[in-house]
């Protein structure tokens, strides 16, 4: 069977947003090498896979494609398998036993190693199989991405790594304790990421509110700067960490045109025996305080949390508190993990498991409750006049797609927008839209007609 050209590559990311970026440097270090990116994995002669190992569906999801693309080269249909990432960073070398025919396995790295290994890889040469990374990757500039987000936004990190001791937690045995990247560094890749093309920066880390203290900085000072980048129009905080808050950010959240009022912050659950359980400490009471000082002070403020159920030990009676917590705030943005037991982490000997079956059905109960608030609350809007960010062109329907600033991207719910004039709407990736609500869709997503663009610096 005929093989497709090796040097044509096609990369499948797998995981959250800050492996996405990890994904956006492997496909620039290998543009760099010469090798052609492909969008269409069936046409490429090699693939190479960029893994999540955080929890065990994220485990099998990524041994599954790499399954999938042996099968692929067995059949003649492909060249080269390469796997990366955060799967093999966690396993090491013990997938080479378990995938032996994979071609090449790599590390997190600095990815230069990687692309120039599979431009060997490519013209026949012979290369180690297994690329081993730093002992702690270096928290500094990370080389030209080519962006995989629609231009209108991109991903921005701002540290790496985590001090938490979550119980539960996997990352820092994968991505290695924090290291906050420094502020020319951040400040010289937002410029470029504006200047080509992104009017929202999306700041992401394992715990951005830990950013700058290991260089006598504050997150609030580099907020304010990035604010400050000539053509952004959002800047937006990710995976904001609940203990010890730098409050000194709610008057830029509050106040500052550029500065989206909008917070990630996972608090995992509301039980003080389950958050002791999974060593992040606090509880209800001190839940309430902080989402009380937060609503008080910054009371437009779009709360995004992620929570995690069917830890060892939760009874009824915990998840009932979560769901009052989340009913009392009217929380609507809402990820909600069914408890993973992970091998190497302090919860994985845990007494008292839920049962797989409990658990989801607790999952469920928690999603009916978010699904509520946010019919509710998307509903509410109709009538109502928005600005969109639009993120893609109409399609054959019509009409645009954006998001709010109360939705960050590829994380909660997106506007389509029609042209309230005509039958196409023909704003372009990163204009800012007047739309009105006319409805919601049957996943609570802003069905709008445009009024008129307006363009901001």
């Amino acid at each position: 069977m005929f093989l497709s050209d090796p040097t044509l590559v096609s990369l499948i990311h797998l995981g959250c947003a800050r492996n996405l970026i990890d994904s956006e440097l492997i496909l620039g270090r290998m543009a760099e090498a010469g090798l052609t990116i492909t969008a269409d994995a069936a046409a490429a002669g090699t693939v190479v896979i960029n893994t999540c190992s955080f929890i065990g569906p994220a485990q099998a999801e990524s041994e599954a494609a790499i399954e999938a693309e042996l099968a692929r080269k067995r059949a003649g249909d492909l060249r080269l398998v390469v796997v990366a990432g955060c799967l093999v960073q966690r396993y090491r070398k013990k997938l080479r036993e378990q995938f032996p025919t994979v071609d090449l396995f790599a590390e997190i790295s600095d990815y230069r190693s990687l692309a120039l290994s599979i431009r060997d890889l490519a013209d026949g040469k012979r290369v180690p199989g297994y690329l081993e990374g730093p002992a702690q990757r270096e928290a500094s500039r990370e080389g030209a991405r080519l962006l995989a987000t629609p231009s209108s936004y991109a991903f921005l990190r701002i540290s790496h790594g985590c001090d938490h001791k979550c119980s539960f937690c996997t990352i820092p045995s994968i991505r290695g304790l924090h290291r906050s990247k420094p502020i020319d560094v951040i400040l010289a890749e937002a410029e470029e990421l504006v200047a080509a093309g992104a009017r929202e920066l999306v700041l992401v880390a394992e715990d951005s509110t830990f950013w700058g203290r290991d260089l006598g900085l504050r997150l609030p000072d580099l907020i304010e700067q990035l604010a400050e980048v000539p053509g952004l129009l959002w800047v937006r905080l990710m995976y904001a960490y609940p203990g010890d808050f730098p409050w000194e950010l709610t008057p830029l959240l509050r106040e500052h045109p550029r500065v989206a009022t909008y917070l990630d912050m996972p608090i995992q659950h509301a039980s003080a025996s389950v958050l002791r359980a999974m060593r992040r400490g606090g509880g209800g009471a001190q839940m309430r305080r902080m989402f009380d000082r937060l609503f008080l002070e910054v009371p437009d403020l779009s709360l995004r949390t992620t929570l995690l159920v069917g830890f060892p030990g939760e009874t009824e009676e915990d998840l009932q508190e979560l769901l009052q917590l989340l009913q009392d705030y009217s929380l609507s943005r809402v990820g909600v993990f069914v408890y993973s037991p992970e091998p190497g982490t302090e919860s994985f000997d845990l007494d008292q498991r839920v049962p797989e079956e409990l658990a989801l059905e607790r999952r469920g109960r928690v999603l009916e409750v978010r699904d509520a608030q946010l019919r509710a609350e998307q509903e509410a809007l109709v009538g109502q006049r928005i600005e969109v960010l639009i993120d893609e062109p109409a399609g054959p329907d019509g009409t645009c797609v954006g998001h709010t600033i109360r939705d960050a991207p590829e994380s909660d719910l997106v506007a389509f927008v029609r042209d309230g004039e005509a039958d196409h709407c023909s704003a372009t990736p990163g204009s800012l839209l007047h739309a009105v609500v006319e409805g919601t869709d049957d996943d609570h997503n802003l069905l709008a007609s445009m009024e008129q663009a307006e363009t901001r610096s």
